[in-house]
């Protein structure tokens, strides 16, 4: 007699699911006594999107500190990893692993920054910026964005029409 009351209901496709992108534009921000970045609003929201927590914090070039989800870093990592072409790669892959740290972003918003790399990279007191890649997050000193800045803006005309030409823009 229960049989009747069911209802054979056809599997459903699963909503569509946005896509997990970074903010665009550039934000300013500082660390916190404890040496946690703290992050804007729209970089929370994506880091909580992630299908993985998890990010591996590090610095590739000893300049700027680089925050990687987990699941793009294994791949670049790979890539790294397996490239044959000559050192660079493994160079720079020893560099991240001795620069890096795994991280997760915490209740407040917040991702710490392990203390050897914000003293080596003199993060403390110190303004600094976020800049979005497609995949990656950068954590500049203010000073260091500026003097990029300035960099990209030199002959910026030029610049504009070549990546123009090249159908980028």
């Amino acid at each position: 007699m229960d049989g009747q009351w069911r209802v054979n209901v056809p599997d459903l496709p699963a909503p569509p699911v946005a896509p997990v992108e970074l903010p665009n534009g550039s934000y300013p921000t500082r660390l916190d006594d404890r040496g946690r970045l703290r992050l804007p609003a729209a970089f929370v929201r994506y880091f909580e999107r992630l299908a993985e927590r998890e990010l591996f914090v590090t610095s590739t070039d000893n300049v700027t500190v680089q925050i990687y989800p987990i699941a793009v870093w294994r791949e670049k990592r790979l890539k790294l990893a397996t490239d044959t072409q000559d050192d660079d790669a493994a160079d720079v892959l020893l560099v991240a692993h001795h620069n890096g740290a795994h991280a997760q972003m915490d209740a407040q918003g917040r991702i710490l920054v392990h203390e050897e790399l914000r003293r080596k990279l003199q993060l403390e007191n110190r303004p600094l910026r976020l800049v979005p890649w497609v995949w990656r997050v950068d954590v500049m000193t203010h000073e260091h964005y500026e003097n990029r800045m300035a960099a990209a803006q030199q002959d910026l005309a030029a610049k504009v029409a070549r990546v123009t030409r090249r159908g980028l823009l």
